[in-house]
């Protein structure tokens, strides 16, 4: 999950600003955390306090961290925005008394249901509960099958990693049961890639960068460089590639550390405690 935002916080600066190399500085003084972030630490809470998966607790969640963090860098997607913070623009307002707020899901396929499902990929301990669960963070509003196939993708993929699973092990069971094209290089996607919003856009897209690097920092680096929603791309790809490695560079992980809210760090510990995921050790003392 450090992985996840570490990805997203490097993207950040580049998400409007494209660059097509691996070459360029990793950590700037511009670089900051986005809603990516904030909405997979919202994902965890849940996961971690709520051990029956409900949508109202969920939507607290989201709700919750929106508040607390309402301008993130690069701001909340248009669709997510307006389901936060003002529902009845969509028609989904009215309880039974006429006033109280009632969100429903929108039909999205955007990529923020992948980049909030970082989470549920250490949560369980079957690979069905995993893609179960995964769908379920994404359907509150992501409900189109694009959206839950992109949740359900990155989790499978960070289970799989943790587990042990080589590249070409995840490479076939997310290219036959996602449908996804995995057998390309990020030479071959990175001069006609462009600006892609969407789940089926941008899953592919992070994991072949996972698939193409030979470390975590090489991952990011490759991610950052096929340009489009640059935050999210290297947000998917750093879940998966910490997974895989099983080690962030101990200079990354303090930069960023230090960026982090202390309810993100929270998080972060609890899930250390309630799974099988591990910090850097260099945080420890942190």
């Amino acid at each position: 999950m450090l992985g996840a935002i570490i990805g997203d916080t490097v993207g950040s600066v580049y998400e409007f600003h494209n660059i097509k190399t691996t070459d360029f500085p990793l950590i700037t003084e511009r670089c900051n955390y986005t809603d990516d972030s904030i909405m997979t630490m919202a994902v965890a809470e849940w996961l971690l306090n709520d051990p029956e998966h409900g949508m109202d607790t969920l939507e607290a969640s989201f709700l919750s961290f929106a508040k607390k963090y309402p301008c993130p860098m690069g701001g909340y997607g248009g669709g997510f925005q307006r389901w936060l913070f003002i529902p009845e623009i969509l028609g989904n307002y009215g309880g039974s008394d006429g006033k109280s707020e009632k969100r429903h899901p929108y039909n999205s396929w955007g990529n923020g249901a992948a980049m909030r499902a970082s989470a549920n990929g250490w949560m369980f301990d079957t690979l069905e509960e995993t893609e179960r669960v995964a769908g379920l963070s994404a359907a509150i509003t992501h409900n189109h099958p694009e959206g839950i196939k992109g949740a359900q993708a990155t989790a499978a993929a960070i289970f799989m990693a943790r587990n042990g699973k080589s590249k070409e092990e995840i490479r076939t069971y997310i290219a036959e049961k996602y449908d996804y094209n995995l057998n390309r290089t990020c030479d071959e996607i990175r001069p006609v890639y462009e600006w892609d919003a969407s789940c089926q856009g941008t899953v592919p897209e992070a994991m072949v960068a996972f698939f193409d690097s030979t470390d975590f920092e090489s991952s990011i680096r490759l991610a950052v460089s096929l340009g489009g929603d640059s935050d999210t791309l290297a947000c998917i790809t750093g879940g998966i590639a910490e997974a895989f490695y099983k080690e962030i560079p101990d200079d990354i992980a303090l930069k960023i550390w230090k960026l982090l809210p202390d309810d993100f760090k929270v998080i972060l510990r609890a899930m250390t405690s309630r799974t099988t995921y591990r910090l850097p050790a260099v945080l420890n003392e942190q």
